[in-house]
């Protein structure tokens, strides 16, 4: 996809599932995208897939694609719409660069450009992600050796649920790829030993604890009941509720865990199946740490396989829990996602069919 742009591989996607559940009378377009070019890049998928109806692009950086989701669903519990597509887009290959005007208080001559935005008050650097994991690791004490189990998991599962093809279905092959292309089938202990930490002075966060940075898109299909019976559709899950949280930007990654927490304190439901989006082995960690009677977590793997397209990943991980429960024959999922600038978002599923 190196050479396709974030709105083309979302319009791609979009005609897929348009065709798939021969859907009509859609009500809006709402997708998450965290690096663009800026503007609404949702109406210019739109309108690249040939679709001419309103279309809103959120950007909360990581948590893009589950916010766009909340959005829709309160959009339509709201009753101001019936049906509406929503998920994101990401392109880390045709990422733009950018520079401050002359006017901001933050130009610096000598650094004219720059690709990561500002999360924070004070803080603008590219690797300001990474420093934010490596803070999280030293404050709970979380070493190499803990992550790297995670690392071999996740590739592990990822290649059992390729092979096995149970995730085919939510796959949609487009512009000759077919299959995601970042799982490792050889990754070891060994290789993970020779790693280096990726900050100079950082000594827990690897290339292979840490997400790969790629191109991505999915989308769901959200709807009111009434639509889905005018429609003939057959539902999948239904969407119980939401919750977010925040908490320091030189931590985010922790955010995974309070909006979890967060989910559990509103609704008072045990979750069977856990999906959260694994930017960082670390946060697998905080995880296991904060809930030890998780069932079922990350069971086909997680973005340290797949890869992390920021605006996409909210609702692949939706998409994987889905199945997981499906596979599982669990009730009740939770996923969530830690966004940069401290920030998290979380969605609680019930399963109604199977997927």
């Amino acid at each position: 996809y190196k050479n396709i742009s974030a709105e083309m591989l979302g319009a791609e996607l979009h005609k897929g599932v348009i065709t798939k559940y021969r859907l009509f009378d859609i009500d809006k377009i709402i997708c998450g995208n965290g690096i663009g070019a800026g503007g609404n890049i949702t109406r210019l998928m739109s309108l690249s897939a040939g679709v001419n109806i309103p279309s809103v692009t959120i950007d909360s950086q990581c948590s893009s694609g589950l916010e766009a989701i909340r959005a829709a669903a309160a959009e339509i519990a709201a009753g101001y719409s019936g049906c509406i597509i929503c998920g994101g887009f990401e392109s880390a290959s045709t990422q733009p660069i950018r520079e401050y005007n002359k006017n901001h208080p933050d130009y610096d001559e000598a650094r004219k450009s720059y690709m990561t935005a500002k999360f924070s008050p004070g803080e603008h650097r590219e690797n300001v992600m990474l420093e934010a994991a490596e803070n999280t690791a030293k404050k709970y004490n979380i070493t190499r050796e803990e992550t790297d189990g995670f690392v071999l998991e996740s590739h592990k599962n990822a290649a059992a649920a390729r092979d096995s093809g149970i995730l085919s279905d939510i796959i949609y092959p487009m512009f000759g790829s077919r299959c995601d292309e970042g799982i490792r089938d050889k990754m070891s202990q060994r290789l993970l030993d020779r790693l280096r930490p990726v900050l100079d002075n950082g000594k827990c966060i690897t290339a292979a604890s840490s997400c790969l940075i790629n191109d991505g898109a999915a989308l769901v299909v959200l709807c009111s009941k009434e639509y889905m019976e005018r429609s003939r559709l057959t539902a999948k899950a239904r969407i119980i509720g939401f919750a977010e949280a925040a908490v320091q930007p030189e931590l985010s990654p922790a955010a995974v865990v309070s909006v979890c927490e967060s989910l559990y304190k509103k609704y008072g439901i045990q979750p069977d199946c856990y999906e959260v989006n694994e930017a960082f082995a670390l946060i697998d960690v905080l995880m296991k740490r904060s809930f030890t009677d998780m069932k079922c977590f990350n069971i086909f793997g997680g973005a340290l396989a797949y890869g992390h397209p920021y605006g996409a990943s909210g609702a692949i991980i939706l998409l994987h829990l889905m199945k997981a429960l499906g596979y599982t024959g669990g009730k009740y999922g939770a996923a969530a996602v830690a966004a940069a600038g401290g920030l998290g978002c979380g969605i609680l599923i019930e399963r109604v069919a199977e997927l």
